[in-house]
């Protein structure tokens, strides 16, 4: 296996001390309808504020739509009248904080979703980076990790994984310590097969998981080309330069303002001739789409300008 440059937690600008599907965002909830009061709208600015000010998560720029939605889930299941009540809660009592930070992750993913796209990707960009002596990718918000696993087969298939490291970040904790063990309900196998074989899967899908009662988990041979680690695209920075970088369904979360800020990040940290993908619902914002192409409309892949390979 060649060696891969380490994870550069100092560029990275971390804290001491989201992969996402646009289908939430646009079905919502029932509560919607309802006129958020100003009184409401205080208390949210209040409780944002102080999760920013005790733990560095900053959510002040995510939609307030999506925000109330699961504010309104945790007050439900903490038994909190007012989000004021749930306030002092996630201030004193044990747990609450962790609990509505993991509300705020959005995980909804699965292997090879939008099988188009990794078709796509497959045909169209995996020939391109044969060129490359080497490759790092960068998944940013990869939820549980369903895609980066995806993306590593989908490698493998093709020749590229073992020039290949994937960088999976998120901003959960869980979330990473899940994605890192590569296990995933058995039940959900024939779902993400069908998906597999949609997606141009060459191969038995099942070749590359083993399996027990519960569980299918995937093979070590594919995880040692992956790098796992805690890092939010709201305030941390860019840590090292990508030839792919995939942020699907993430930015759907966040106001204009934000997604600016984070369209920064992933300019500056893909290379020359670099792809980035985003989600369906997704776009650049000027000015940094100045520097793209759009590689495949469609698929929402763009490229970065930059001198020939």
């Amino acid at each position: 296996m060649p060696e891969f440059e380490s994870f550069d937690y100092a560029r990275m600008g971390r804290r001491s001390d989201d992969f996402a599907a646009h289908e939430e965002a646009a079905a919502g909830d029932a509560d919607d309808d309802i006129a958020i009061t100003e009184l409401e709208e205080l208390e949210i600015d209040l409780l944002l504020e102080a999760i920013h000010r005790m733990r560095g998560f900053d959510f002040r720029n995510y939609l307030r739509s999506s925000l109330r939605r699961r504010i309104r889930h945790r007050m439900h299941l903490e038994g909190a009248l007012t989000i004021s009540s749930l306030q002092d809660r996630i201030l004193h009592e044990e747990g609450c904080m962790e609990r509505l930070l993991e509300d705020f992750s959005i995980k909804v993913t699965e292997m090879f979703r939008d099988p188009a796209f990794f078709q796509t990707f497959r045909s169209e960009v995996v020939p391109l980076l044969r060129q490359y002596d080497r490759l790092r990718i960068w998944n940013a918000g990869c939820a549980t990790g369903e895609e980066v696993y995806s993306m590593a087969i989908l490698l493998e298939e093709e020749g590229l994984l073992e020039r290949t490291m994937i960088y999976a970040t998120d901003m959960s904790r869980a979330a990473i310590a899940l994605s890192k063990e590569g296990r995933f309900p058995l039940k959900r196998m024939q779902a993400y097969t069908k998906n597999y074989l949609q997606a141009g899967g060459s191969r038995e899908f099942s070749a590359y998981y083993t399996t027990d009662h519960a569980y299918a988990r995937f093979l070590p041979t594919l995880k040692n080309h992956m790098v796992f680690a805690q890092h939010n695209l709201v305030t941390d920075g860019s840590f090292n330069e990508f030839q792919v970088i995939l942020c699907r369904n993430v930015l759907i979360y966040f106001n204009p303002a934000l997604q600016s800020r984070v369209h920064g990040i992933l300019n500056e940290s893909l290379a020359p001739d670099g792809f980035l993908v985003l989600g369906s619902k997704e776009s650049l914002l000027a000015p940094h789409r100045n520097g793209f192409t759009e590689f495949n409309p469609e698929q929402r892949i763009f490229r970065k300008s930059g001198d020939p390979i």
